[in-house]
């Protein structure tokens, strides 16, 4: 539904009410659970869950109306052409990504939210993730920014939500600064980019900046470098990664695998869009950057993922942490071929993100579901689950085999070589070469962790029963959810790596 409306210079501006509905009914169902929570008595707080689980399911129904093309909206009156905002195919992968993990967030909060301002809580958990299914529709630097803070912000008073808490509010600290400088220099390559171009739409940044004087030239490379680090913070690149393993500790476990998955699919979605819509032409610049930046992304994830699985008491959310990071590397893989190979490779990152986003958020409800038993929820508490609780300790060993790229994770497999071929095809050898060296440094700490699960329990020769592990139907449903996901991707792996064969813009 399109509605025309007169702004005040006389201008008519037509709206597509539907094609901006996915973010709209999530924001909207934010202000409602805010409003709802003041006059909500205390013993039907449990309720606003609900409202939360409905309004994003409502958001994901919003989608399918629009696959049928693309649709723009908020376009410029002059230039019916140049539009803020466009549900394409990217977009509408995105969003659906975003929205399922936010509403599979949900669920892993459902029992573990009621130690935390519960309305609070809804709202900003429902306003991030408006923001972030706004940025990948975004087609003008404005927008994009406003949706890029729009989901961090709330995100940075969900890690420090836990009043009291010393670690929580550490992690909100650190995440803060260390976003607020990233924002800071972006926007000032921002203002470079509008400085050298003139305009903030993508497609007319592009378009500009092939015709851009020589004297402006290093002014344009300089706003296209600092506009990326804003973008390589969200992602977790290195060495912008510094936030990731102390935010995930401190934050509630829900938060740790929101931030884990939604949080990257706003950061990754953000770079392709910047990458190859607004600066394709300076792909020498910015594709050798996201190269080394994946190399070294991987191999140091990697690397300390390793060695914190050394220590006694590995933590399971620092190790998931850096393994994090580490796939991070892997993402940014198809980003960098798109500057040697044409814009279809970043489907292998669309592809590649989808696969993670089902096994990590899975993973993560495993973890959720073990920390009601084992707080300190240390790798060596997961020791005799598949004694405890079978099926849950299968799905976890699945998760982390799909991570690993190890049969009968066929997914995650697939995924990798999809990523792996995306670098050879563009000519970069060297950094297959960094990438294949990482995946088996990582079958290190992933197989380590899979072997845990089907030890004997540290108590059997005492006779004494282990510790059951507690129940929660909704973590049980997301651990559900996400496996069977998993299992059906791996035996139908072409519904995801169709992403990776075409051009998704």
């Amino acid at each position: 539904m399109t509605v025309a409306t007169e702004s005040a210079a006389g201008l008519v501006q037509s709206i597509d009410w539907q094609a901006i509905a996915p973010p709209a009914i999530t924001a909207a169902v934010a202000l409602i659970v805010l409003v709802a929570d003041l006059f909500v008595p205390e013993h039907r707080k449990p309720l606003l869950g609900g409202v939360a689980v409905a309004g994003l399911a409502a958001a994901l129904l919003a989608l399918v109306p629009l696959r049928a093309g693309d649709r723009t909206t908020f376009c410029l009156t002059d230039n019916a052409d140049v539009c803020s905002y466009t549900a394409d195919h990217f977009a509408l992968v995105v969003q659906a990504l975003v929205l399922g993990g936010a509403l599979l967030t949900v669920l892993l909060s459902l029992h573990d939210s009621k130690d935390l301002p519960v309305g609070e809580y809804w709202f900003l958990l429902l306003a991030s993730a408006s923001g972030a299914a706004l940025l990948p529709s975004s087609r003008d630097l404005v927008t994009l920014v406003v949706a890029l803070e729009v989901a961090s912000l709330p995100a940075f008073a969900l890690v420090g939500l836990r009043r009291g808490d010393r670690l929580s509010s550490e992690a909100a600290l650190k995440f803060f600064l260390s976003s607020v400088t990233a924002t800071a220099v972006m926007l000032l390559g921002v203002s470079f980019v509008y400085a050298t171009t003139g305009t903030l739409h993508l497609g007319e940044i592009a378009a500009h900046l092939d015709d851009v004087p020589g004297r402006l030239e290093t002014l344009a490379k300089a706003g296209i470098a600092l506009t990326l680090v804003g973008f390589a913070f969200k992602t977790a690149a290195a060495p912008f990664h510094f936030w990731v393993p102390d935010t995930y500790v401190g934050a509630p476990l829900p938060i740790a695998a929101y931030l884990s998955v939604v949080g990257k699919a706003v950061g990754f979605s953000g770079l392709i869009l910047v990458t190859v819509i607004a600066f394709p032409s300076y792909g020498n610049v910015w594709g050798p950057a996201l190269a080394v930046l994946a190399a070294l992304t991987m191999t140091l994830g990697n690397v300390a993922a390793v060695r914190q699985s050394a220590t006694r008491a590995w933590s399971a959310v620092r190790l998931l942490a850096w393994s994090s990071v580490a796939q991070a590397g892997y993402l940014l893989v198809p980003i960098a071929a798109a500057a040697y190979a044409g814009e279809d490779r970043v489907g292998s990152t669309v592809a590649y993100a989808l696969m993670y986003a089902v096994v990590n958020l899975g993973a993560f409800a495993v973890v959720t579901l073990v920390a009601r038993t084992e707080p300190l929820n240390r790798v060596s508490d997961y020791r005799g689950l598949y004694a405890r609780r079978p099926l849950v300790a299968l799905s976890m060993g699945f998760f982390l085999l799909c991570l690993a790229g190890l049969p009968p994770g066929i997914i995650g497999l697939f995924a990798k070589v999809t990523v792996f071929s995306s670098a050879v095809d563009a000519g970069l050898g060297w950094l297959a070469v960094v990438m294949a060296v990482n995946v088996v440094i990582a079958l290190f700490y992933y197989l380590r962790w899979t072997a845990v699960l089907f030890q004997a329990p540290e108590d059997a020769g005492t006779g004494e029963p282990a510790a059951p592990v507690a129940t929660a139907p909704a973590v049980t449903a997301a651990i559900a959810l996400t496996a069977a996901a998993g299992v059906v991707l791996s035996g139908l792996p072409q519904l995801v790596l169709r992403f990776a064969g075409g051009s998704l813009f």
